[in-house]
């Protein structure tokens, strides 16, 4: 794909940016770069974005022609399209983010002069080289409210960790101490509150488990 990543780049320009994920190295998932619009490196993490393709598995689809925003605020117009094997199974996915904050500026502009109405807002996306500020933003983004963790009752925290879970955060090694330090409880209680909210899951259909399958540390795989 190094090619490809190039090719695009050196196409459409320096505000352009080709991504290739690998999902089997979930913490430095970046196997493949051009371009500087997210600011990562080949070796760099995620995004909450690729973390819900991951969560998806092999039901994951491409997802063409979003927009989000940068932490820095610049406007990003993204699309993911995932990787198959030749089985079918994702492993992976290509994505191309073009910055179009000068043309929203200049678009703002006229839109003042025309009398229009500022645009809607739009979801943040944390991108970055470590994998912990992604869970940390996904963490805050999902507690909905301002409460700490004390203040939230047992329907509440089961919500929390199920968001979590459907985010396809706790598929990154190390992610349950990671969740367990943002929210300050133990790592066991962390456990704990992911055990119980994937058993409140809705039951299976035929043939399906109704819950993730995890290894010896509790790590989905």
């Amino acid at each position: 794909m190094n090619p490809v990543v190039d090719g695009i780049v050196a196409t459409l320009g320096p505000f352009c940016e080709a991504v290739v994920h690998d999902f089997r190295r979930t913490e430095r998932s970046v196997v493949a770069l051009a371009g500087s619009v997210t600011g990562r490196a080949v070796g760099g993490s995620m995004s909450e974005i690729g973390m819900g393709v991951l969560a998806r598995g092999d039901a994951a689809e491409d997802e063409l022609n979003y927009l989000t925003r940068t932490a820095s605020g610049n406007l990003v117009k993204s699309s993911t399209m995932v990787l198959r094997d030749s089985a079918g199974s994702v492993f992976g996915a290509f994505c191309v983010n073009l910055d179009i904050t000068p043309l929203e500026r200049a678009g703002a502009l006229i839109g003042r002069l025309a009398g229009g109405e500022a645009p809607a807002e739009l979801p943040t996306t944390t991108f970055g080289n470590d994998i912990e500020s992604v869970l940390d933003a996904i963490v805050d983004a999902h507690r909905l409210r301002e409460e700490p963790w004390s203040g939230l009752d047992r329907d509440a925290r089961l919500g929390l960790f199920n968001r979590l879970d459907e985010a396809g955060v706790f598929a990154v090694r190390g992610a349950v101490q990671r969740v367990a330090d943002r929210l300050g409880i133990s790592r066991a209680s962390a456990y704990s509150y992911l055990a119980q909210a994937r058993d409140a899951q809705t039951a299976p259909g035929p043939g399906a488990t109704g819950r993730r399958d995890t290894d010896s540390d509790g790590e989905q795989r």
